[in-house]
């Protein structure tokens, strides 16, 4: 994967558009009635970076980054203002906002992940590209501490405990995260004349599987 371990700058992501999209298939049966499938288990996010552009120099320090990721070539990271945290958006990142996993007794590794749940149902998003000195990380319910219990892989979210977990652990969790991104055009048009009259330039961004 050729990635840049670099965040587009934040204060341009600040305002944009996007967020998560599906892919399902559906067949409408002779009966009326539908079969839904889908090939994907995880959503893709999608942006336009370009929403958020409010002045030629933001127009500037795009067309720098772009030409640096030389188009859709390298993929970088994304802040999401809308999802960048682990806990609810009013609230401050703790080590107990998600349960990651359970001790066995054998495993010494866990993939952090953000839970989305609606009544019953339940989404577990793995997660990768961390923000670091963010993340927490909690054993039963007491904080225990990155570089003496544990150890992070920011790029890949998979966390390391210096023994394995008796039986039954509930180990939790709390981080801020960037999604992998590139972006999804080769192109990107603008116009000082058309940008003084209101109008930005689209600049699709896209999640990367890694």
């Amino acid at each position: 994967m050729q990635f840049h371990e670099v965040r587009f700058p934040a204060s341009l992501s600040f305002g944009s558009l996007g967020g998560p999209e599906r892919r399902t298939e559906v067949v409408t049966l002779a009966n009326g009635f539908e079969e839904r499938n889908t090939p994907w288990a995880h959503s893709r996010r999608r942006y336009d970076a370009g929403v958020g552009l409010r002045s030629l120099e933001d127009v500037e320090l795009m067309i720098a980054f772009f030409e640096a990721r030389q188009g859709q070539l390298y993929g970088f990271r994304w802040k999401d203002w809308s999802d960048y945290r682990s806990c609810k958006a009013s609230a401050e990142v703790t080590f107990e906002d998600q349960v990651v996993g359970t001790g066995d007794g054998v495993s010494r590794s866990v993939q952090l992940i953000k839970t989305y749940a609606s009544g019953p149902h339940r989404y577990e998003r793995p997660l990768s590209k961390l923000v670091a000195g963010t993340v927490k990380l909690g054993f039963d319910g007491l904080q225990v501490f990155e570089g003496v219990d544990w150890d992070v892989n920011l790029d890949t979210g998979v966390v390391t405990f210096e023994h394995a977990l008796d039986e039954g652990v509930e180990i939790t969790a709390g981080y801020e995260f960037d999604v992998p991104v590139r972006f999804a055009t080769d192109a990107i048009q603008t116009s000082v004349a058309s940008f003084q009259a209101g109008e930005v330039p689209s600049v699709p961004v896209v999640e990367v599987r890694l």
